[in-house]
């Protein structure tokens, strides 16, 4: 029997081999950024030694504000709501950062999972991104200010939509990625829709060589 072979929820759209430069050609551009790692964190950002607990573990602090993110040391830090947050790093990093997680938050009470095989996400950009975007979902996607993260309806699924500077991330469940693809693509058609060359930052972040 040949071995377990770990693909994104996206590779039957080989869109690796269609990613190009980015160029002016489209308004709207997208990849897929595969098989990060994901960790599901629950506590209460009320109590100074669940914060700080985790701030000890990851390296730096979780966002306590609404909507809000942080970031340090290739791991970023989402707000999903009062209780829970989403951690987003290299996949090879996720056996370690629960460890510590684990560790750190002994006798608090907290819940620590990892998600890693649940989830992807969707780097969207170009000059007509936002303009895009605001066909998929009835949040204003022009209001979203930058590192801000929120859960928003994506036609008839749902996604966590956050600002990176002139580009969009979303984060969506391993289940329903197919679906948020197409619908995307199809959304952006008016504007020229491409598959983004992703950047070494990108694939820095996902732990792949650039």
């Amino acid at each position: 029997m040949p071995d377990p072979t770990m693909q994104s929820p996206l590779h039957h759209l080989s869109l690796a081999a269609r990613a190009r430069l980015v160029d002016a050609s489209c308004g709207v551009w997208a990849n897929e950024i595969p098989l990060l790692g994901y960790v599901s964190l629950r506590g209460d950002a009320g109590e100074a030694a669940f914060v700080e607990a985790t701030a000890r573990a990851i390296g730096f602090p979780i966002p306590t504000a609404p909507c809000t993110s942080s970031e340090g040391g290739g791991l970023k830090a989402l707000w999903l709501s009062p209780d829970e947050w989403m951690l987003v790093g290299p996949r090879d990093r996720t056996t370690e950062l629960t460890a510590a997680l684990d560790e750190a938050l002994a006798g608090i009470r907290s819940q620590v999972v990892t998600s890693s095989g649940g989830f992807t996400q969707i780097l969207v950009s170009g000059r007509d991104a936002e303009r895009a975007l605001g066909h998929c979902t009835v949040y204003d996607v022009a209001k979203l200010a930058d590192g801000c993260v929120v859960g928003t309806t994506f036609g008839r699924s749902s996604v966590y939509l956050r600002r990176e500077g002139n580009r969009f991330c979303l984060l969506v469940r391993r289940s329903f990625a197919d679906y948020i693809w197409r619908f995307l693509e199809r959304a952006a058609s008016p504007y020229g829709f491409g598959v983004a060359m992703l950047g070494d930052e990108v694939r820095i972040a996902a732990g792949q060589a650039p």
